[in-house]
């Protein structure tokens, strides 16, 4: 199970775990949840009270109905509304050059920017954001840039009740606070997909919440 060929992409997700690592250990406005089952960091104040604003009613604009591969949104499994931003928007380009930038990605590598709204009720039940390799997916996924990286998660408006993210496996949960930034790395240090990396964005029971999130995967994403 550990052979290198087992994994597809591991000697990838291992390169670029260290650089990514090793560039958010060194800034000093980057805060690391303490775990030893993941890598998991956090951004305060990431986006302006005006740009988390802004990228709602985007999000409003774009939001359609959740899909998951195989997996319908009438099976219940993630029932919000979302939808990718507009990538030549010089607006958003600018907010996910910020995130490359902070992770000392290309941006090539990155998806585009997708914005999620969750109303009272809707919720995205226990998941991981790399891509099972076993499933039909994976042939479609391998050639449109291959296995997922890091994820950028960002949250923009604050939550009346619920709606917090769960990372099931590691124990925590993660209320919404506008403009905090959330990065993961979705593999293990020997670039192998980490399975603690598990997590749920819980029903929303008051109000609505907003977030964006930019996945980045191991080649040029197409």
């Amino acid at each position: 199970m550990a052979k290198t060929e087992t994994f597809p992409d591991q000697d990838a997700l291992r390169r670029i775990g260290n650089q990514v690592r090793e560039r958010l250990e060194a800034d000093p406005g980057v805060y690391r949840v303490e775990t030893d089952k993941a890598e998991l960091f956090a951004v305060g104040d990431f986006l302006t009270a005006a740009e988390c604003e802004r990228l709602c009613l985007m999000v409003d604009h774009t939001a359609r109905p959740s899909s998951l591969h195989e997996i319908g949104y009438e099976s219940g499994f993630r029932t919000s509304y979302s939808g990718d931003l507009d990538p030549y928007d010089s607006f958003v380009k600018g907010i996910g050059r910020r995130i490359d930038d902070l992770l000392g990605l290309p941006s090539h590598i990155g998806e585009a920017i997708q914005g999620q709204r969750y109303l009272p009720g809707q919720q995205f039940k226990p998941h991981n954001d790399w891509f099972y390799t076993s499933e039909k997916y994976w042939q479609l996924e391998r050639k449109r840039g291959g296995q997922r990286s890091w994820t950028a998660m960002a949250f923009l408006n604050d939550v009346a009740e619920g709606g917090e993210t769960h990372f099931t496996e590691i124990g925590i949960k993660i209320e919404p606070k506008p403009g905090v930034l959330l990065v993961w790395n979705n593999a293990l240090p020997d670039g192998r997909p980490n399975e603690a990396t598990m997590h749920a964005g819980t029903p929303v029971i008051r109000g609505a919440k907003y977030i964006i999130t930019k996945w980045y995967r191991t080649r040029t994403w197409k």
